[in-house]
């Protein structure tokens, strides 16, 4: 029936209902001048005009003021008839005077003859396609101004190969170049030589291409040649069919951070080195503490000995090699405590070319065979004011410094020199005459950097585990302690001199020494000694020396004893060990003097243990071990008050 209907229609009614069934375009006919002829739904639907309300009307109606000010509804039909059709795209204004974005197609339409009849016009509302258009377009504008205002990352683009296909802000800070200089370059400009040798950037490509990204940390190079260490990320780009366009690359200038990690690691490795020379330190002060009572009690064994075989020339002669091992002994303890920092500085005469001969033959072992050693300077005039076990250490510390500087062979010079600073300031000493230990190599030298930084404590060049960065730090000390000074000169490629400036000795008008102290000491009848040591051979040793001495000695092994025989008995001097169990010898003279007061002290002791509120009182050190000569020095001076 329907189909029967549809037949019986002629075939202009067909398309007329076709077109007026369409609503989703405005199809509609204008006359030769431009007016409305005919208006279907899609045109009252777009524009909101019934047919009646625009049939007649011109077709410029459509169009925004500024189109129409511009009469481009004159030159889109003028272009239908010159070019056979007109599209384009535009604003358009509906009848509530809203606008929409049209798609515009104009066809002229003509007779069979060929003359003008009108055009017909296809309009297409694509509102919504624009509005999205523009939306991606903002967003695309704020994306591109948001990569180009970071300037704290490297943020680019490459190509599937790895060429730069666009350059931020912050590319240009970090990196130093512009993009005219880099587009189109190879991103493999910005690594090291060493990690393009190894194919570092076509890694970085080829795992962001297979696992989708990318991350790194590691040296880069800049415009410049300097280098940075930088944190990387690549990631792949790829089309909505998959297909890789590109890697997307975020470079971040981290070198502040790796600098303060490196910082950290440096300081954890000199804290370990530190804790380490603090265990050696406390080993080695107490080894030497035992050793010192050993020596004491042999020592003191060995004087008392030899004054009751006098007349013996043999055993006399055995006794005074004994001694001589004991002293020798003594010396290595001293270079043990002073090591530990446990022992006092003891500034006193010495011949320096003296202390340098005897050191020859060690020094020339640890500097190796490949080094040769060579001492100079005049045998007079070569006495100076300094600690022997101390200026010993430093010899030691500075020749092992040029023995590194000189791995494969070389020569260490020693002079030997007097000098007279002329003024104050001079390398920083006052105006004095000094023993000059100047110290020579023929390594590789120091740069001006490395030099100003080489006394500093735990400075060090070498490996970690190679050096402890405290050796030059602890000749500076030990030389600021003195008096004396430091003087670093070195050279790249030409060596270095360390120069020591010993205080010279000096001696009085007439031609005495102001640092010898007279020993004689006999006369200490009716004076009573209390001589307190918990090791029975020590304590021996001290009581037989003391009575020796004249006095008339009493003894105690621990502090709580010898407090006792002071409330019981007149004590003139008491000697005392530093290192006893439950009370040590400070702590004893304190409670002493609270019995009392005026009492005389010495503490004999290998370490300076003595504590900080009794330094400044009357207590006179004994350091062990110690002879007779000594014994007798100390007790003449504890005794004159007591006289």
């Amino acid at each position: 029936m329907a189909q029967a209907a549809l037949t019986e229609i002629s075939q202009a009614d067909r398309y007329r209902i076709l077109l007026e069934g369409i609503t989703d375009y405005a199809i509609y006919l204008l006359d030769s001048g431009g007016y409305v002829s005919s208006w279907n739904a899609g045109a009252e639907r777009f524009k909101g005009y019934q047919a009646h309300e625009i049939l007649g009307e011109h077709f410029s109606k459509f169009y925004t003021q500024e189109d129409l000010s511009r009469g481009l509804p004159e030159q889109v039909l003028r272009s239908a008839l010159s070019d056979g059709r007109f599209e384009g795209e535009g604003w358009r204004v509906r009848k509530d005077g809203t606008k929409f974005w049209a798609h515009v197609i104009v066809d002229p339409i003509r007779s069979p003859t060929g003359d003008l009849i009108g055009f017909a016009k296809v309009t297409r509302d694509l509102t919504e396609k624009k509005n999205t258009e523009e939306k991606l377009h903002q967003s695309r504008e704020q994306f591109h101004l948001l990569v180009q205002g970071v300037t704290d990352y490297a943020i680019y683009m490459l190509d599937p190969e790895g060429h730069v296909a666009s350059w931020n802000l912050g590319a240009s800070r970090i990196k130093g170049y512009s993009a005219e200089e880099i587009v189109g370059q190879h991103f493999s400009k910005f690594y090291t030589i060493e990690d393009q040798q190894d194919g570092l950037p076509y890694r970085a490509l080829e795992t962001a291409r297979t696992k989708g990204h990318f991350e790194h940390e590691g040296w880069r190079v800049r415009k410049n040649g300097s280098k940075f260490w930088a944190s990387v990320a690549v990631d792949p780009i790829r089309n909505d069919d998959g297909i890789l366009v590109g890697f997307a690359k975020v470079t971040r200038d981290i070198t502040e951070r790796k600098e303060a990690e490196l910082a950290l690691e440096r300081a954890q490795d000199e804290l370990l080195q530190s804790r380490k020379m603090e265990a050696l330190g406390l080993l080695a002060g107490g080894i030497a503490h035992d050793f010192n009572n050993l020596l004491m009690a042999i020592s003191g064994s060995l004087e008392l000995l030899q004054r009751r075989v006098q007349g013996d020339s043999q055993l006399d002669r055995l006794a005074s090699n004994a001694l001589e091992g004991v002293q020798r002994g003594t010396s290595i303890t001293s270079r043990l405590l002073a090591f530990s920092r446990s022992k006092p500085l003891k500034p006193q005469p010495i011949d320096v070319l003296d202390v340098l001969k005897e050191m020859e033959a060690l020094l020339s072992l640890s500097v190796g065979d490949a080094i040769s050693i060579e001492i100079r300077g005049a045998s007079a005039g070569s006495r100076a004011i300094a600690d022997p076990s101390q200026l010993e250490i430093a010899l030691l510390n500075i020749t092992s410094n040029a023995r590194d500087a000189m791995p494969l062979a070389g020569t260490i010079t020693i002079d030997v020199e007097t000098r007279a600073s002329s003024s104050t300031g001079e390398h920083g000493v006052t105006a004095q005459t000094y023993i000059c230990l100047s110290i020579s190599d023929t390594g590789e030298g120091m740069d001006e950097v490395t030099r100003s930084r080489a006394a500093d404590p735990f400075f060090t060049t070498k490996e970690v585990g190679k050096g402890t960065g405290l050796g030059l730090s602890v000749v500076h000390g030990f030389l600021r302690d003195i008096e004396g000074r430091l003087v670093l000169k070195s050279t790249k490629g030409r060596g270095t001199t360390v120069e020591m400036w010993l205080p010279a000795e000096v001696k009085d008008p007439q031609g005495e020494d102001l640092h010898d102290i007279s020993l004689s000491h006999r006369d200490a009848e009716a004076l009573t000694v209390l001589a307190v040591d918990d090791d029975v051979l020590v304590l021996m040793n001290t009581v037989m020396m003391l009575e020796d001495l004249g006095y008339h000695v009493l003894q105690a092994r621990n502090g709580i004893d010898a407090l006792k025989r002071i409330e019981s008995n007149k004590i003139d001097v008491l000697v005392t060990d530093q290192k006893m169990p439950a009370m040590n010898g400070t702590e004893l003279i304190k409670r002493a003097r609270e019995i009392n007061p005026d009492l005389p002290a010495v503490i004999a002791t290998g370490y300076s243990e003595m504590s900080n509120e009794l330094e400044q009182e009357s207590i006179h050190k004994l350091e062990k071990p110690f002879g007779t000569k000594q014994l007798c020095s100390i007790m003449k001076k504890a005794t004159l008050a007591v006289r």
